[in-house]
């Protein structure tokens, strides 16, 4: 299969594309610069020059493709509505290019959108008001091609996708736990975090593509909820740094920012069940807490 994939330069893209190309499927990337490109190129991508605003260079990449991956986002955090506008637009753009082909689609969302305080399950509603509603429109706006004879699916990372080189939530902990000398959790760190490894979650993209029927909604989630007292302990013990209880109104200042305390004090655990039965995944790489206590997270130069 020819895939089309936004967002293979990033973080977790370029383990996707690695993972695709292995696979034996020829991978073109959008490349938005000459260091993603080069990044593209090393991983055996072909590079395809535009940007999540070049709507042109979006049709053009999925009209030559069997299928399109799509996981890049961006924009200003500060302002959610053009955060929505830009991933709505891309996606519309490339799911358009894609209308009555029976071609996969396969979009990128994140476990956040489900309510909080209990295990949600890719059959659940997500949450319009939640803290992470901003992704709910573009999830819709993919999964409505399926009425357009595309094959498109959602997967739903969880907000911890670890691995080397990790600089999201985990990398921004031990970030602050090496700044302020003591490793934190909020109130009684009973919030639990769902986790999946950077490999584990290239496996699912790449089942996706391959076979998830047209509205399909996936969670990519190795462990349903770890503690999140759990994860801060693991982080103080390997620092050699005492573990702390925070009230959120310390949270807000502790962390990077007020949102990040409340990403960090969020309970959201999910399953995975339904996407594991329907694709065959099988998560098989190390845990978050053996990847903290294993991995680079404490051993990386400080950032």
């Amino acid at each position: 299969m020819h895939v089309f994939v936004t967002g293979g330069s990033g973080l977790t893209g370029p383990t996707v594309v690695a993972e695709l190309v292995a696979a034996g499927h020829t991978v073109t990337g959008l490349a938005r610069s000459d260091g993603a490109a080069a990044r593209l190129e090393s991983l055996g991508a072909t590079p395809h020059r535009g940007s999540l605003e070049d709507l042109d260079s979006l049709r053009s990449g999925a009209e030559a493709a069997d299928g399109v991956l799509h996981m890049a986002f961006g924009g200003d955090f500060a302002d959610p509505d053009d955060l929505v506008r830009r991933d709505r637009t891309a996606i519309e753009a490339l799911g358009r290019a894609l209308a009555h082909s029976g071609k996969p689609f396969v979009s990128t969302s994140g476990t956040l959108v489900m309510p909080g305080g209990r295990e949600s399950t890719e059959k659940d509603e997500p949450d319009t008001a939640g803290i992470a509603g901003f992704r709910i429109p573009g999830e819709r706006a993919c999964l409505g091609f399926a009425a357009q004879g595309v094959r498109a699916s959602v997967v739903r990372l969880a907000p911890t996708v670890h691995g080397p080189g990790d600089y999201g939530f985990i990398g921004m902990l031990v970030a602050t736990a090496r700044k302020s000398g003591v490793s934190a959790y909020v109130g009684d760190g009973g919030n639990r975090w769902p986790a999946v490894h950077r490999r584990d979650a290239a496996v699912l993209f790449r089942l996706a593509l391959e076979g998830a029927p047209a509205g399909s909604v996936l969670h990519g989630v190795a462990e349903s909820g770890v503690p999140f007292r759990s994860i801060a302990e693991t982080v103080g013990r390997g620092l050699g740094l005492p573990t702390v209880s925070l009230t959120p109104e310390e949270a807000a200042g502790h962390f990077v920012s007020p949102a990040m305390a409340t990403f960090y004090g969020f309970d959201g655990p999910v399953s995975s069940s339904h996407t594991r039965e329907l694709l065959g995944w099988a998560p098989a790489h190390p845990t978050l807490l053996e990847d903290v206590e294993h991995g680079d997270y404490l051993t990386a130069p400080a950032t």
